[in-house]
Order: structure tokens, then sequence, then C-alpha cells
């Protein structure tokens, strides 16, 4: 049919998704496929249906007598925001979780039997940012939303019941900057390309 406007290949199903983490700094992936590189790492399992991002503009308008409608509205202040909820305990995804601290390696009583390890939170002021990358995977499309740099900017509540299973919640807020994209998308999905 001439001039049809729907198109199901456009459609999304993201069958497989993925979270990688890494130092701010650290080289990201060229393009949609391209293996990550160095540095980076995967927080791995996480719940079906947790994985969110959301990007948020906030406006302010002008309004005049002359117009019952504003006469001018203007963008402020942008945001973006990640959340997922990891199922892995790990000492890397506890770091993640809780914005950074440090992990040592302890004594256990008696001195003898297997390592202990002790988990310190950071201090105020001593929260570290991340570099972060969401792969979204449907059949041969891959998305990747890259964010140089997000930090881990909400309070943390571990969910502790019998019966039930114990997740990590990761809420990273995207941090911006003059000399950098805040956030950016690369893609293999072909109805991204340009228009003719």
């Amino acid at each position: 049919m001439a001039g049809e406007i729907t198109n199901a290949t456009q459609t999304v199903v993201p069958a497989r998704t993925r979270v990688w983490l890494a130092p701010v700094g650290t080289a990201a992936p060229a393009d949609a496929t391209a293996a990550m590189g160095a540095g980076w790492f995967s927080v791995g399992l996480t719940t079906e249906d947790s994985l969110k991002f959301q990007e948020e503009p906030q406006f302010e308008t002008i309004k005049s007598a002359q117009s019952d409608f504003p006469t001018r509205t203007f963008q402020t202040s942008d945001s973006a925001t990640v959340e997922v909820d990891l199922q892995q305990w790990n000492g890397r995804n506890f770091m993640a979780v809780f914005g950074g601290g440090t992990i040592t390696e302890i004594a256990p009583a008696g001195g003898t039997g297997a390592k202990h390890y002790k988990f310190t939170p950071p201090r105020i002021g001593g929260r570290s940012e991340v570099a972060a990358v969401l792969e979204v995977i449907d059949g041969e499309k891959m998305y990747r939303y890259v964010m140089p740099r997000a930090m881990q900017m909400e309070g943390v509540q571990n969910d502790l019941q019998k019966a039930k299973e114990a997740t990590l919640p990761l809420r990273l807020a995207v941090q911006g900057g003059d000399d950098t994209e805040a956030w950016y998308l690369l893609t293999n999905d072909p109805a991204f390309a340009p228009p003719a």
C-alpha cells in the first residue's frame, strides 16, 4: 500500500538486557556491537522487569496578558536516571549500589577457616561516579545507552524476607558537563538511518 506508515519491524522487545559499569574515563564501546573493552564489568543477573531508563527535561513558561496560552516556553534543566535491581551479590555490585566504599579481608575468629570480608560504605562526600552502558538486544538489533558519568544518588533498601529473593537496587543519576555528552545511544538498527 502506498504511503504505508506502520512497520512492525520497528517495534522493540528487549529479549536480553545487560548492564555494564566501569570507572569514569574508561573508553566506551565504539559502536553497538563492539566488544566491551578493558575496565568494564557486567553486573550480571538482574530482575526481568526492573531495568528502566528515564529522561526528564524541566521547562518554564512565560505568560502574557495578550494570550490564554504561554507565549514562550524554555527548557531550564535536564536529567536522566537508570534503575535496575541486581540479583548477584558480590563486592563490585555492593560498591556500585552504595556508591563506593571499601572491601577488606579480615581474619576469621580463631584465625582459621574460610576467608572473611568487611564492606564499609563511603562517608559523606566519598561517593564515586561510574560510567555505565545499558545494552538492549532484540534479535539482530542492538541498542546501547552510554553514560560517561553517573552516580548512585538514592538510598538503599534491602528487603530481607524468608522465601523471597533479596536484590540490590542500583539507581543511577546521569551527570553532565560542558566537555562531554551526558548520554547517547548507539545502535545498528537500520530504522535509525538519517532520512535521505
